[in-house]
């Protein structure tokens, strides 16, 4: 007795890193990368460093939200936060980078400081952000579910008055081209915010571009100018 065998049908999902990989490895002479489609959410991040204080039953708190780009530049604002309040009770923290998370309740009871810290910044879908919230102790216990609540509520608070903005991926793009053609390129980029400019026997150009405006490396092909594609990263909006 034969038996048919099932076909296994494998499906692949084009996301923001296997985007990534496509661009790095396949010529781009070859295809027009533009007609991949690619599903990814949008993100929200602080436009600039926050703070904020706020007194409950003669316990202090201090509340300060930063923009981060790598996790060395929390290590050093934390060395710092120590430093300058080396007297507080507790500096409490959470930060969310890259899909990376983490978060301290610095010797408060076990999952009412970090926890809350954190619940907030993913509830409120924030990334590439850090929270930290500084306790002066007023001799006055809270409770556990109260303790929670208020560092919950302290970083709630303080989003209330913040400038929120959209993040999304982009690619570095680096081009180099002839003088001859400057004028072309500028109006090509004029609404493009041109991070670094180099002139020397030809000029180069670095900036960043959002995975919706991927057409734009067609038009430079065009141009014929030599296309760079570097690092990936989530960048603000308004860099782009």
């Amino acid at each position: 007795i034969s038996q048919k065998k099932k076909k296994k049908t494998s499906h692949f999902f084009i996301n923001h890193e296997n985007l990534l990989i496509l661009y790095s490895f396949i010529n781009l002479q070859c295809i027009n990368i533009y007609n991949i489609i690619y599903k990814g959410e949008r993100m929200y991040s602080i436009k600039s460093d926050v703070e904020d204080t706020t007194i409950i039953k003669k316990s202090k708190f201090i509340t300060k939200l930063y923009y981060i780009d790598n996790i060395n530049q929390i290590t050093d604002i934390l060395i710092k936060i120590k430093t300058i309040y080396s007297d507080a009770s507790h500096i409490c923290y959470a930060y969310i980078i890259n899909s990376v998370e983490k978060c301290s309740d610095d010797k408060e009871p076990s999952g009412t400081a970090g926890i809350p810290i954190l619940n907030v910044l993913k509830k409120n879908n924030l990334t590439n952000i850090l929270a930290i919230v500084i306790r002066y102790f007023g001799g006055i216990k809270l409770g556990s579910s109260n303790l929670a609540r208020t560092y919950s509520n302290c970083i709630t608070n303080v989003l209330k008055n913040t400038n929120i903005i959209k993040i999304d991926y982009g690619l570095l793009i680096k081009i180099e081209f002839d003088f001859s053609k400057i004028k072309s390129i500028d109006f090509l980029l004029k609404n493009k915010n041109i991070l670094n400019k180099i002139f020397n026997n030809t000029i180069t150009y670095e900036f960043y571009i959002k995975y919706d405006e991927l057409k734009l490396i067609d038009e430079l092909k065009k141009l014929c100018i030599k296309t760079y594609i570097g690092e990936k990263k989530l960048i603000k909006i308004g860099d782009c």
